[in-house]
């Protein structure tokens, strides 16, 4: 009997292994990812929080990610690729309003959450002391080439970029042209390539001395009232923990947070910024030069919009903004949070050092946005020395920063009008 019954498991061994076998190798591949989901991850987002043809799913294997998409235009193989980028605070959910439309003009259109974020999951890094090489801008991009490639395309038509998402954009036309054939970057200028130390070898005087990167945050700490810059702010361990578990409750800071960079804070009257100092950036809203003495969920509970204000909301609704709460709530923001504090890879890109963007370019924003002029001049050099092919600046009334969201009525016909033009 015991001889009989592992002839038995051996015959049941060897179909399994013909069956495995004969498996496409994609499928077999998935499912060998998929067992290696963290136990107890999210599945796919409820079809009741999207927009009808749209749909939440992962892609695994994408440079070690389980990542977490959202879709349209899925239905028919064939399609040109569109790839869109959220920012900080955001997700893929940040684009539901530009998916269908864009689907409807005969792409694929996906957007995932980013190394860090939401449903993605598989490297992230959580907590604060954590390695911060696999959040470098070379491997994000690598992740992206990987998903453009898992989902069965070379290349993309274009990819469109919003806060975080914007300079990323950048980089991928700058590191691959030909991948990433058209970018639009929103509400963030990218910065262009490092420039090297030049013609040092035939100098007959030393080199000046590079100024002190930490000059201006000191001057801002020295102001009345004392400041800091939101993004040295998001650098320190003490960040993830004040946005996460913040005394007015998450849901409450997201939607202070929201409210005091879009267009219904009435005080948001953005202008170009004179230079790069203290005095000028003193200029900024708190939720950018923030008070020394606050952290971030402070300070924007100082203008928690009212409860008449927040069900005038339609752009963002207290259903959508839950979204953003559970997934925030569950995740925590330090993956998002590591996109401020550098990685030591990051060194890697001085090898496209004096590079430019030569594809199809443009920027767009709100002009309530002040996210456009915080880093002084960057505007204009990407329109007159970054990008050489740049097809113009467009910024929209009545949006502030979160312009995909805010106004995609005004948003979604220049995107579609890019797209038909330099796609």
């Amino acid at each position: 009997m015991e001889e009989t019954q592992m002839t038995r498991r051996q015959m049941l061994r060897g179909m399994a292994t013909a069956t495995a076998a004969a498996m496409s190798p994609a499928l077999a591949s998935s499912r060998a990812y998929a067992a290696q989901a963290p136990a107890g991850s999210p599945g796919p987002l409820s079809a009741s929080v999207l927009p009808a043809g749209v749909r939440s799913r992962f892609v695994d294997g994408v440079n070690g990610l389980r990542m977490h998409i959202l879709e349209a235009g899925f239905e028919t193989t064939g399609r040109r690729a569109v790839l869109l980028l959220h920012g900080f605070p955001e997700l893929a959910y940040s684009w539901r309003k530009q998916l269908v439309p864009l689907a409807a003009a005969g792409f694929h259109v996906f957007a995932p959450d980013l190394r860090g974020y939401g449903r993605t999951s598989g490297a992230e890094s959580v907590k604060y002391a954590d390695d911060l090489r696999p959040f470098s801008t070379i491997n994000r991009i690598r992740d992206l080439l990987g998903l453009i490639h898992a989902l069965g395309h070379r290349s993309v038509a274009a990819v469109f970029g919003h806060d975080f998402g914007s300079p990323l954009s950048g980089w991928c036309a700058c590191a691959r042209p030909d991948v990433f054939r058209s970018v639009v970057m929103m509400s963030a200028p990218w910065g262009g390539t490092a420039s090297l130390p030049f013609n040092t070898a035939n100098a007959t005087t030393p080199p000046p001395v590079p100024p002190d990167p930490n000059a201006i945050y000191n001057e801002l700490a020295k102001l009345t009232p004392p400041r800091k810059h939101y993004q040295r702010y998001y650098q320190t361990a003490e960040a993830n923990e004040n946005l996460w578990h913040p005394s007015q409750g998450l849901h409450n800071f997201l939607r202070a947070y929201y409210h005091m960079k879009s267009a219904d804070w009435k005080q948001n009257h953005p202008h170009p910024l004179a230079a790069r100092t203290a005095s000028e950036w003193a200029k900024l809203p708190r939720y950018y030069v923030m008070d020394l003495d606050r952290g971030m969920s402070q300070q924007v509970a100082l203008e928690m919009p009212s409860a008449a204000e927040i069900a005038a909301n339609r752009w963002l609704p207290d259903s959508e903004l839950r979204v953003y709460t559970e997934e925030y709530g569950r995740t925590g923001f330090q993956g998002g949070l590591n996109g401020y504090r550098g990685s030591p890879d990051d060194v890697n890109l001085q090898v496209f050092a004096g590079r430019t963007i030569d594809v199809p370019a443009m920027f767009m924003g709100g002009k309530s946005d002040w996210g456009v002029y915080q880093n002084p001049g960057a505007l204009e050099r990407l329109e007159k020395v970054h990008a050489t092919k740049y097809q113009g600046t467009r910024l929209i009334d009545g949006a502030g920063h979160w312009v995909q969201q805010e106004h995609p009525d005004a948003l979604n016909p220049l995107l579609l009008d890019f797209l038909k033009r330099h796609a």
